[in-house]
């Protein structure tokens, strides 16, 4: 996905091509993680559809929980979305930050001979 070190750096507009692809695939993977947690706090928690998302939200943003749950399955829903969004959110991340890195230790690294 990436070049290689004796390769040339990529032009400006195939770089920010490649970071607009990764904030895309770190949109959807939020997108996709919303989702998953409005269902589950709405059918499993039985949460209205604004509380849901709320709490959904919140949790994926690392703020934490707003509502009460009251039911073992409700509860053992939140903690699985929790540790699930806390590895999601470094995931998205370095999903997005990558390309940045990427280009930054790779524009140190391009050997002399490397053709522009």
């Amino acid at each position: 996905m990436f070049e290689q070190r004796k390769q040339r750096l990529l032009t400006r507009r195939q770089f920010f091509h490649r970071l607009a692809r990764s904030a895309a695939l770190g949109a959807g993977l939020i997108a996709f993680s919303l989702l998953v947690g409005v269902l589950g706090y709405h059918f499993v928690g039985e949460l209205s559809w604004i509380d849901a998302y709320l709490d959904a939200a919140m949790i994926l943003s690392g703020m934490g929980p707003v509502s009460t749950l009251h039911s073992v399955a409700a509860k053992f829903f939140a903690g699985t979305y929790a540790i699930y969004c806390g590895i999601t959110l470094i995931s998205t991340a370095g999903i997005i930050f990558a390309p940045v890195i990427h280009r930054f230790l790779h524009k140190f690294h391009v050997e002399e001979d490397a053709k522009p």
